[in-house]
């Protein structure tokens, strides 16, 4: 703790665009439009210039402006998440409400498995467009149980002028939407039977409060499980995504009779064509 408290009193704050000296080398941050705050980083020195990208944005993300551009590099060393393919093109929001919808009116629920930062954000958004166009239920029940989750949502607001939705949008996305607080509420929600939907972390099913939602849902052939992220080879989310009809959690196996959705769309990482 003592080591981690040293470390971020030495945290300062660098403008994007305005270099910084350290040392004989110059520092510049350009906005990398992958999460709230993300940022490629320049380093000039000895007449060279060496950029990281990070984790870069995609051109037409739901919430984050398109990649600031780097002048020039003589090293860059580059994430390629999806260098060597592109997202699919199909209409993230109206494959969503049609699950939704489904699922609905079978009298099921709807589970996101969701990465806390940046994807949560990005579902509510889409959830809070559906309801005002009058594609789902203006009434649906939708729950973000995650802490993290809700942090990160209150952080998006706060910084609202950093995105690239209008900052009404931003200011409603958690409008009728019920924060999840302590582990009883969210086990509580578990034995809800009703329809409505959740979004909980952890994004692929490793772990956190999803688990037990998980565990109370997947059993039930009228619910939809919907990955709206990349699934790791290994995890519980790429086994669903795969097909598999029972997963353990929390030491027991688990049916796996609702439907299972995986929602590559929504991915956050640019692709080959930018």
């Amino acid at each position: 703790m003592a080591d981690a408290k040293r470390a971020i009193a030495r945290i300062g704050v660098a403008p994007a665009g305005r270099g910084v000296r350290v040392g004989d080398a110059r520092i510049e941050f350009t906005p990398a439009g992958h999460l709230l705050g993300a940022m490629s980083v320049s380093v000039c020195a000895n007449g060279r210039t060496l950029v990281f990208s990070g984790d870069l944005g995609r051109g037409d993300d739901l919430l984050m402006p398109a990649p600031g551009r780097v002048a020039q590099a003589d090293v860059l060393l580059i994430e390629s998440t999806y260098g060597n393919r592109c997202h699919p093109r199909d209409n993230v929001q109206a494959h969503l409400g049609e699950i939704v919808r489904a699922t609905v009116r079978r009298g099921g629920s709807v589970l996101l498995p969701s990465f806390a930062v940046g994807r949560a954000q990005a579902l509510l958004l889409v959830l809070q467009r559906l309801k005002a166009a009058g594609e789902i239920p203006a009434d649906l029940p939708l729950f973000l149980d995650s802490p993290m989750a809700s942090t990160a949502t209150a952080l998006y607001q706060r910084h609202r002028k950093l995105l690239r939705i209008t900052p009404r949008e931003a200011a409603t996305l958690t409008d009728d939407v019920t924060l999840v607080a302590g582990p009883e509420a969210s086990e509580r929600l578990t034995r809800q039977r009703w329809p409505k939907v959740i979004i909980s972390a952890s994004g692929m099913a490793t772990g956190g409060r999803v688990l037990h939602h998980l565990k109370a849902l997947a059993p039930n052939p009228r619910n939809h499980i919907v990955f709206p992220g990349f699934q790791v080879g290994g995890t519980r989310g790429a086994a669903l995504v795969g097909g598999a009809r029972e997963v353990k959690i929390h030491g027991e196996y688990v049916a796996v009779k609702a439907t299972v959705s995986h929602l590559e769309g929504f991915s956050g990482h640019a692709d080959a064509d930018g």
